[in-house]
């Protein structure tokens, strides 16, 4: 059933076209959420417009998060995976769907600096091919719109993926307003060795002050398999203007096949006005490396949900994240690690800075160790600096385990600089603001120097120095 079947049954909901009524109609429309349907029909009549036929596993997408969108509500501070995170920034602001006609004017954006890199550029949940440069990959591999994809026997293999795990609200909001799904696909064997970087820029943003809050919902699914490798530099900015606001509501799906490797690298730097909401969901078959390092700095609202699950033995997973909110901010971490299988190895870090009075910083990290996950090796810590007196930081550890031969740790701290390490520094003759800067960036270097790419590295530092110099001189 599509959200504008049930829309007929809501009195002020806008009706394309009424249909019979049943009884499971009737109970869906009484346990819906009003200003969620209002959305999806929204998104909806917007996609529609942009391709009336789409190809079956757009449509099944689309579908089967349309369905899950009918008995879907707006979440509150009441829900738990919510209780830190207050979403009515988004929820009172008109939505509206960036049409593919409005990427078409881009004379603001230039092809990326990064000549080193391959890299696929889309603007507001769009591919443009204009400001990308692919170059030459090896045999098999395939980088683009799944529509594009020639291969049937590819296109079967990645359709079986999409859509593949269910998330929240936000992720069949992305199902639903999707034009399409871009597609990392690495044959059996076959190892990349240049990283690809997406390059995702927000173009079309409203003025802060307006109620108007323009959406994209760009799609990945990243496919390896058995035995292949790639690293891929995920970047997200809002081009020249990084005072607009709008939304990115982002989801990316990676498939890792037995004995595959996949090093991802995610740079968040959009408008501080503006909402980032990003889905990382990640399949690991058996003897399989999956790893994350993330900088996040922008969003006015900013959330990560992780899902990663190991579906076979000998996996290695590793998480490491950096978060950073330099004014009125809400960084936000949701991770699941979910252990079914022997010898499974896993090391999450996370560490984040809030330095601004009504900066705030959420961390809730689940691992969960089930009973066949023996000999299990998992690692979780969190630490967070609190630089201004008012400034908020929640964190929920949390380690589930119901097997009994594992080997397993986490732990969390929550605190301003040490004042025994900035003795250390003034009993050497360093002042007090030099040494509040070294500790300060060397507490974030620990997360940087896991990019394994030395321009990303370099990316990253220029970054946080050029958002935490004028905060620590002004102090």
């Amino acid at each position: 059933m599509s959200i504008s079947t049930l829309s007929s049954y809501l009195p002020h909901v806008r009706l394309p076209s009424r249909r019979r009524t049943t009884t499971s109609n009737r109970v869906l429309a009484i346990l819906s959420d009003p200003h969620v349907l209002r959305l999806a029909e929204t998104l909806e009549d917007s996609i529609s417009a942009a391709s009336p036929l789409p190809p079956p596993y757009l449509q099944k997408l689309r579908d089967t998060s349309s369905q899950t969108l009918l008995s879907t509500t707006w979440p509150s501070r009441k829900d738990e995976p919510f209780r830190f995170t207050d979403t009515s920034f988004i929820k009172n602001a008109d939505i509206q769907p960036v049409p593919f006609s409005s990427t078409q004017s881009l004379s603001s954006l230039t092809v990326s600096e990064d000549t080193l890199l391959p890299n696929l550029t889309i603007v507001d949940g769009y591919v443009v091919d204009s400001l990308s440069q692919l170059s030459e990959f090896p045999d098999g591999v395939f980088v683009g719109w799944l529509s594009n994809l020639n291969s049937e026997s590819i296109m079967k293999r990645v359709s079986e993926y999409v859509s593949d795990f269910q998330g929240d609200l936000f992720w069949s909001l992305n199902g639903v307003g999707a034009p399409d799904v871009i597609v990392v696909y690495v044959p059996e064997g076959c190892k990349v060795e240049k990283p690809l970087c997406l390059r995702f820029v927000s173009v079309n943003g409203s003025d802060k002050d307006s109620k108007s809050l323009p959406i994209s919902n760009p799609r990945i699914l990243v496919l390896v398999e058995k035995g292949g490798e790639i690293s891929i530099v995920e970047e997200y900015s809002g081009g020249d203007e990084n005072d607009k606001s709008y939304w990115t509501n982002s989801v990316l799906e990676v498939v890792v096949g037995d004995g595959a490797k996949f090093r991802h690298s995610y740079i968040q730097t959009q408008s501080l006005n503006a909402a980032h909401v990003k889905w990382t969901s990640v399949r690991q078959d058996s003897k399989s490396a999956y790893e994350l390092t993330e900088v996040s700095t922008g969003g006015k609202l900013s959330r990560h949900n992780i899902h990663v699950q190991q579906v076979g033995p000998d996996t290695t997973t590793e998480l490491s994240t950096f978060h950073l909110s330099i004014g009125d901010q809400l960084q936000d971490l949701h991770s699941k690690l979910v252990l079914d299988h022997p010898r499974g190895f896993s090391r999450q870090i996370h560490k984040c800075i809030v330095a601004h009075s009504l900066g705030q910083a959420v961390f809730d990290g689940n691992v969960q160790v089930n009973r066949d996950a023996q000999q299990t090796d998992a690692g979780q810590l969190t630490r967070s600096l609190l630089l201004e007196p008012r400034a908020t930081v929640n964190i929920k550890p949390n380690l589930q385990i119901i097997a009994d031969d594992v080997k397993c740790s986490h732990g969390a701290a929550i605190s301003d600089l040490e004042q025994n390490q900035l003795f250390y520094f003034q009993a050497r003759g360093i002042d007090i603001a030099a040494a509040r800067r070294a500790l300060i960036f060397s507490f974030a270097a620990e997360v940087i120097e896991r990019f394994p790419e030395k321009s990303v590295q370099n990316k990253a530092e220029s970054l946080i120095t050029k958002l935490l110099i004028p905060k620590l001189l002004s102090r």
